[in-house]
């Protein structure tokens, strides 16, 4: 990671504090069929996240960019949220599913590379628990949430470690406002 530039001047309103966020955080029309729990955003979480003052990085969906909106769905299939989010974590888990998580993870530690060598703060990443590709500490897998990261989260935190770029990485649920709202705060330092 190239060092810190010293000709870096940013004497403005921004605030230098970033945070990033998985895609349907702020996009809930991303998500799964069945699995969105807002029209829109999760209003809680970024009231919290704009009052702070701090940026909004947005990832990609991953699910979105590989298997498209429907998420390949069989209409004519017998079909559950959960043998969704499997059939989903299955195909995510295959090749060109985890380069696809591999090339967005790269893309955006490309730019919290140039936000952290510019003396900005990255204050965290947030995730979606129980997601197959953006879980921090449960993803989706077998038909079971399990311990440990999604695909996404996990190629972030390794695209992460071979920059030397140490960012705490936090997930929450939709479905627990409460929760979440205090999980981000925890991440943003706020009370």
């Amino acid at each position: 990671m190239s060092s810190l530039r010293e000709d870096a001047v940013f004497e403005d309103r921004r605030s230098k504090r970033v945070i990033v966020v998985s895609h349907c955080v702020l996009n809930q029309n991303a998500k799964i069929d069945g699995c969105a729990h807002y029209p829109g955003a999760i209003r809680e979480v970024l009231d919290v996240i704009l009052t702070s003052g701090c940026g909004i990085l947005q990832l990609e969906c991953p699910e979105l960019m590989h298997l498209g909106l429907d998420r390949q769905v069989d209409a004519a299939a017998a079909r559950t949220i959960e043998s969704e989010d499997s059939r989903v974590g299955d195909l995510m888990q295959r090749p060109r599913g985890r380069m696809c998580c591999r090339e967005i993870a790269e893309r955006a530690c490309c730019q919290l590379e140039e936000y952290v060598r510019n003396g900005f703060a990255v204050v965290g990443v947030l995730g979606i628990n129980g997601s197959p590709t953006c879980g921090v500490e449960t993803a989706w897998s077998d038909g079971l949430e399990i311990a440990g990261p999604g695909v996404l989260i996990r190629e972030l935190q390794e695209a992460c470690a071979r920059r030397q770029l140490s960012i705490p990485i936090r997930g929450i649920k939709a479905k627990r406002p409460a929760d979440a709202v205090e999980a981000v705060r925890e991440v943003l330092g706020a009370p």
